[in-house]
């Protein structure tokens, strides 16, 4: 991907209105998709459902994650939800969102991910 790195902000607010970012995984043969993004506060989601994607593959093996949003990439770390009460709290955001609810919400059987700074240097 192509852009400026920029510093993660403290607060994602302003993609609410975004529907569509890009993302990239696997930085030693990088990958990118297109694909929607819930915020909350300090924290980004991306969701797969149950479709074990090749990105999610990657971040399953490589945490480290770009963000491309509006020109701007983030360096970010992904981690994946097992916890319901989390996942029903992004459910209620992606539902606001994008008017919809996640098809599956049982956590043990979907691909929900956070993504926070790499403040770390994770490689």
């Amino acid at each position: 991907m192509e852009g400026e790195t920029a510093a993660v902000p403290s607060n994602w607010d302003f993609t609410r209105t975004i529907k569509t970012v890009q993302i990239e995984t696997r930085p030693e043969d990088p990958y990118s998709v297109n694909i929607w993004i819930i915020d909350n506060g300090p924290v980004l989601y991306i969701h797969a459902g149950a479709n074990q994607a090749e990105w999610v593959m990657h971040l399953e093996s490589d945490r480290r994650i770009r963000v491309r949003i509006e020109g701007k990439i983030y360096d970010m770390v992904s981690s994946p939800i097992g916890e319901q009460e989390e996942f029903a709290m992004f459910a209620d955001l992606y539902e606001a969102k994008y008017e919809r609810r996640p098809r599956n919400e049982d956590v043990s059987e979907v691909y929900l991910f956070r993504l926070e700074a790499n403040n770390s240097g994770e490689k």
